[in-house]
């Protein structure tokens, strides 16, 4: 009885709460002539922004040249003050993008640090002192890698499995941790940055940590790790032999016509070969960005129960991305080592 008068009140409160989201949300404050919403509005910036050190993110958020500006332009400042032609109006600041060469810890970059640290926390101490009969995070974390190893055996068999098995059990955890991690800790994610205070309060212009997956140089990275590996054992198994699967003239040396089809299929090869970076980089980010400013909008329209309901479908998102790049990759790994020359 206790039980069910907890649930009862469990589901009247989120009930409450849902209620109150909507009427303070950006929805509701419009509909009930409210004086605004409960939140702010959101800003989307998909470049990353950098955190570390204090000077790459001042310049990239525009602050630091706040006093050259004033100094160079002191004359028509002083113009606008005494004229008042300043007043009421927010100071704008301009970024600008980080050189070629220069180097900082983005927000992305640290959750990507993040997310790693936790991975290695967890699987060393799940696997420091195992048991014949495991505990809980030892079940559990055996349960994780038996289903990825038997998901490259089943591709691969069980000797190329195994020996694929690190690589594509990595980027499959990698991608997975940074999803799930983004999710849970959503409100630290969008609570904490860098900003600016001023007279309507303090403005967050920075987050200090940001879903990785939304930095489109972490999915060309792994992008690039799964293009590398599968070419490592296309060669290893077929050495030189590899190539002929995208360079096939040897009809056309010896002068038979129907060459230039089994050249133009070999061209075709290596562009879908290639295409796959750009694919296995975009399908990742399109769907974590996606996913990111779906939850944030959420969150400013309907804020507090309503985004539980996205947090769950994001959840899913993140184990299907996780699954689709570690599956290809073990697909296009199968079909470089069994490839035949016809």
């Amino acid at each position: 009885m206790t039980r069910k008068r907890a649930f009862m009140l469990f589901g009247i409160g989120m009930a409450v709460l849902l209620i109150v989201g909507f009427v303070v949300g950006a929805i509701g404050s419009r509909m009930f002539g409210l004086d605004g919403p409960f939140l702010s509005q959101p800003e989307i910036h998909l470049p990353p922004q950098p955190v570390f050190p204090a000077t790459a993110r001042d310049t990239a958020l525009g602050y630091g040249h706040t006093e050259e500006k004033a100094g160079g332009h002191g004359e028509s400042a002083s113009k606008a003050e005494s004229s008042g032609e300043g007043h009421g109006k927010e100071e704008e600041h301009h970024g600008e993008p980080m050189g070629l060469m220069q180097f900082a810890v983005t927000n992305t970059l640290l959750s990507a640090w993040l997310a790693s640290i936790l991975m290695l926390v967890l699987f060393i101490r799940a696997g420091r002192n195992p048991k014949m009969v495991p505990g809980r995070l030892q079940a559990i974390v055996e349960v994780m890698f038996e289903a990825v190893l038997n998901f490259a055996t089943a591709v691969l068999g069980p000797e190329m499995g195994r020996r694929a098995f690190p690589v594509v059990a990595t980027i499959f955890f990698f991608v997975l941790f940074n999803a799930w991690l983004a999710i849970f800790l959503i409100p630290i994610y969008q609570a904490i940055g860098f900003g600016i205070a001023g007279d309507g309060g303090f403005a967050l212009k920075a987050h200090l940590l940001r879903p990785a997956g939304t930095d489109i140089n972490m999915p060309l990275a792994l992008a690039l790790v799964s293009f590398v590996f599968v070419e490592y054992w296309g060669f290893r198994a077929h050495n030189f032999g590899y190539l002929k699967k995208f360079f096939a003239f040897g009809e056309v040396l010896r002068g038979r016509p129907s060459g230039l089809i089994t050249m133009f299929v070999g061209f075709l090869e290596l562009l879908s070969e290639l295409v796959r970076i750009v694919s296995f980089t975009f399908r990742l980010f399109g769907n974590m960005t996606a996913g990111e400013i779906l939850v944030v909008m959420i969150t400013f329209l309907v804020p507090f129960v309503a985004t539980q309901f996205v947090f769950g479908l994001e959840l899913l998102v993140g184990l299907v991305q996780s699954v689709i790049f570690a599956g290809l990759t073990l697909v296009f790994l199968s079909v470089a080592v069994s490839h035949e020359e016809h």
